[in-house]
């Protein structure tokens, strides 16, 4: 990068993860791949699939919301905004929404999210999964 940049995220590309939270990218280049940032929702009364993530360092930052983080190697903590949960890499983790409102954070990824990544070892199966 050679020059400062302001980029604003379009609403409309927040989606649906099969995870169970929404995510809208805020910041996730190949041209800077130290860092990303996504807004992660997550419904009330709904809790993320327990999944880790190979090789990236994760934070959590609440914005808004409260709710119930799990972090292997940790006991379960309550949230609410202004906290940080810090997640080192290959951690299982999972965070669920206690709350009426949605439940609003972002997700800082060091180095940057790619989906290879990602690995669901959540012990229910998938929702759509027919096994």
């Amino acid at each position: 990068m050679t020059r400062g940049e302001v980029y604003t995220p379009r609403e409309a590309d927040e989606f649906l993860t099969a995870e169970g939270c929404f995510i809208l990218e805020t910041w996730n280049r190949e041209a800077d791949p130290v860092v990303s940032i996504a807004r992660a929702r997550v419904a009330p009364q709904v809790t993320t699939r327990l999944h880790r993530l190979a090789g990236i360092v994760e934070r959590y930052l609440i914005l808004n919301g409260e709710g119930l983080v799990e972090v292997e190697g940790m006991a379960s903590r309550l949230v609410r905004a202004g906290d940080l949960v810090h997640i080192p890499a290959g951690l299982g983790q999972r965070i669920g929404n206690r709350g009426d409102t949605d439940l609003i954070f972002l997700a800082i990824c060091t180095p940057r999210f790619t989906p290879r990544a990602y690995q669901d070892i959540d012990p229910e199966p998938l929702p759509d999964s027919s096994t």
